[in-house]
């Protein structure tokens, strides 16, 4: 848990590292993995929102630059001193198809087996309408809703996210069980219930549409693959240079 508390900042280049180690703490701050613990712990008891936005937090730091299973999480990742906003668009847009997503993610090392683990993340927080509103409104010349979306699913979701509302806080859970970590997300892509469309994307590949499939039958595959990529993502390192005393500033 401790590789929650880096800052969001981005990497210049990309490798898989041997720096990161378990016990890189075990001398400086012996107590740092339970005082962490306890502090996510709390969190998610007053916001159960706050395992998604750790999550995210994680994926951003390892992916730009550099509630569910537990893991032993490698330490020792080095923060930098440079975070642009500008720079997130790097990450992989809720709009890319999967060629898209192949290549960004290969270009960080990780496979189309970490694709299809790591998207399972999508079972816990919420979207803002803004994130999927191309799918229900105007599609195309042809048809205003994406025909990969089940209709009743679509249906609902434009009650939500209507065509002329731009309200900043609209929109849906990911999943119905959005502050539970389980394969839920999974079976809804097998379902065409998944609200963005690289979900969706998924289904496009045989490799990913197969362990899309193996992931939704078996919540203990979906778990094992899912701490196994996290780790590797963890292990992308790059541009730091210290750890800070307060994660607050730099040193």
């Amino acid at each position: 848990m401790a590789a929650f508390l880096s800052s969001s900042l981005i990497f210049l280049y990309f490798s898989f590292g041997t720096s990161l180690t378990l016990n890189y703490y075990q001398k400086t701050c012996p107590a740092v993995e339970s005082l962490v613990r306890k502090a996510v712990t709390d969190a998610t008891r007053r916001d159960k929102t706050a395992p998604a936005g750790l999550l995210r937090m994680h994926f951003h730091d390892c992916f730009i630059r550099s509630g569910g299973p537990s893991w032993d999480v490698p330490k020792g990742r080095k923060d930098g001193r440079i975070s642009k906003a500008s720079e997130t668009i790097q990450l992989p847009a809720p709009t890319f198809n999967i060629s898209q997503l192949q290549q960004s993610f290969s270009q960080r090392g990780l496979s189309l087996e970490d694709l299809a683990a790591l998207s399972g993340g999508h079972t816990l927080g919420f979207s803002h309408c803004s994130s999927f509103n191309n799918r229900i409104h105007n599609f195309n010349s042809t048809t205003d809703i994406d025909p990969s979306l089940h209709p009743s699913f679509a249906a609902s979701l434009r009650r939500v996210c209507l065509a002329k509302n731009n309200a900043k806080k609209a929109g849906v859970a990911m999943d119905p069980s959005s502050s539970t970590f389980d394969n839920t997300y999974y079976k809804l892509i097998l379902q065409q219930k998944v609200l963005l469309s690289s979900d969706n994307a998924l289904l496009n590949s045989p490799k990913t549409r197969s362990l899309v499939s193996r992931f939704a039958s078996s919540n203990d595959a979906f778990s094992k693959a899912f701490v196994k990529s996290m780790i590797k993502m963890s292990s992308i390192t790059g541009g730091g240079q210290e750890i800070r005393k307060n994660c607050r500033v730099v040193n």
